[in-house]
């Protein structure tokens, strides 16, 4: 293969690592989304005590159910990656979640008792997120071995999934559908996206240009004596570094590649930790302060919460695509991590209901609204940004292995939020 390096031709390569970026969390975004349905089908009206109790309990069982398996399989994929192909990993994934989906279509026309419907649906949440677990630290070790700006394109892509979930959501109450059809079409359209995101991965390894650094990924380098005569002796010496690490086994250890990461991993686990303990456990809860029972009541969550959360951090997991600032060796971008923390006494000394212990000291809506625009937005932009540095701290053929542990990283993150999540809401 030539070593000049060929242009991605229409911006092919990125527009399918968007999509499968998009396919990869559509899934438990609708999951999320339809949450209305799946507590209604445990309704039964005859037995109270047992049916309150699974339907009060479904969200936070279904977020347990997802943040677990998510942590462990990012995790072992992490580990076990060079012995699993990666066709078999990202395909397999896929084609789980494609049939997972397609049952549950069928599922919503078919009755069933309320506790019969509640284990199905917890074991479909514990697969899907594990393929997805599976799928999500296959894709960035993937774009580890491309460019930087190519991890944009995944995160951007996740982004919209929850975009697209909220802006359904709000469709759903204003048409006035009955839950059920609204259901159905949810999944519907979640197992065509999947069905696309399929084609995609299949096309990319034609492409040249994926080609072209999936090679080099694959080759390591080859010692070049001519030009190591003529490097000063700290880059001889750290090319030889690399060699002796290539010529010994191929590889280095996790442990190797890690402590070169380290900064940009803990980033993105504390990002995913503040995030994931606020969203939506608190700001879920926070009520209108202007509504006053008016159609405005209806749709302040769904538009204040859920869309303009999903909105603003699109666009900053997009923005990373045409700004990288602050730079992968700057220590600004660990401190603004740790600056988000802020995020979390704001958000309970807004109108959160219940509450028992703290005042409320930003009623109005406005205040939420602009804390969840700057919240998300940042949530979007930096760990995008620590999600594209870090596979580019290692040398190439390390870069699908820092991938893999930024994509851990990133769920333990927020398998973390959803622990903390409990302890942030008793405050209040």
């Amino acid at each position: 293969m030539s070593d000049h390096e060929p242009i991605d031709k229409n911006c092919a390569v990125w527009l399918i690592f968007f999509i499968l970026g998009l396919g990869n969390l559509l899934p438990w975004n609708f999951f999320m989304t339809a949450t209305m349905y799946f507590t209604s089908r445990l309704r039964v009206p005859d037995d109270g005590d047992n049916l309150s109790s699974m339907e009060a309990s479904y969200n936070n069982v279904s977020t347990l159910c997802a943040m677990l398996p998510l942590l462990i399989f990012t995790c072992l994929n992490s580990i076990l990656h060079h012995r699993i192909p990666q066709k078999l990993r990202i395909i397999g994934s896929l084609a789980v979640i494609f049939l997972l989906f397609f049952f549950t279509v069928i599922m919503v026309k078919v009755e069933m008792a309320p506790v019969s419907f509640f284990v199905i649906t917890v074991i479909t949440i514990v697969i899907i997120s594990s393929c997805g677990a599976i799928l999500q630290g296959s894709l960035f070790g993937m774009a580890g071995v491309l460019p930087a700006k190519y991890t944009t394109p995944i995160m951007s892509g996740q982004g919209l999934a929850g975009t697209f979930a909220a802006f359904s959501m709000i469709c759903a109450i204003a048409s006035g559908s009955q839950l059920n059809d609204a259901a159905f079409g949810y999944f519907i359209t979640a197992c065509v996206v999947i069905l696309i995101t399929i084609m995609s991965y299949l096309v990319l390894p034609k492409l040249d240009f994926y080609q072209y650094y999936n090679h080099r990924q694959v080759e390591p380098p080859v010692r070049d004596e001519n030009h190591l005569d003529i490097l000063d002796n700290e880059n001889s010496a750290e090319t030889g570094t690399v060699l002796n690490q290539v010529e010994v086994g191929g590889s280095v250890s996790i442990l190797v590649i890690f402590k070169k990461i380290w900064v940009m991993a803990l980033s993105v686990c504390f990002a995913f930790l503040i995030t994931l303990g606020t969203f939506p456990a608190i700001t879920v809860d926070v009520k209108s302060q202007i509504a006053n029972g008016g159609t405005w009541e209806m749709y302040f969550i769904p538009v204040s919460c859920f869309l303009l959360f999903n909105v603003s951090d699109w666009a900053g997991r997009s923005l990373t695509a045409l700004c990288v600032w602050p730079g992968q060796t700057s220590r600004l971008l660990p401190i603004f991590m740790i600056c988000r923390a802020i995020f979390v006494p704001l958000f309970m000394l807004c109108n959160v209901q219940p509450r028992h212990n703290l005042l409320v000291v930003f009623k109005h809506d406005a205040w939420f609204i602009v804390f969840i625009i700057v919240f998300a937005f940042s949530n979007g932009y930096l760990a995008s940004l620590c999600m594209c540095f870090g596979p580019k701290l290692v040398a190439p053929h390390e870069a699908e292995t820092a991938g893999s542990i930024m994509a851990f990283f990133l769920s333990l993150g927020l398998a973390l939020g959803a622990a903390f999540s409990f302890l942030f809401r008793a405050i209040i």
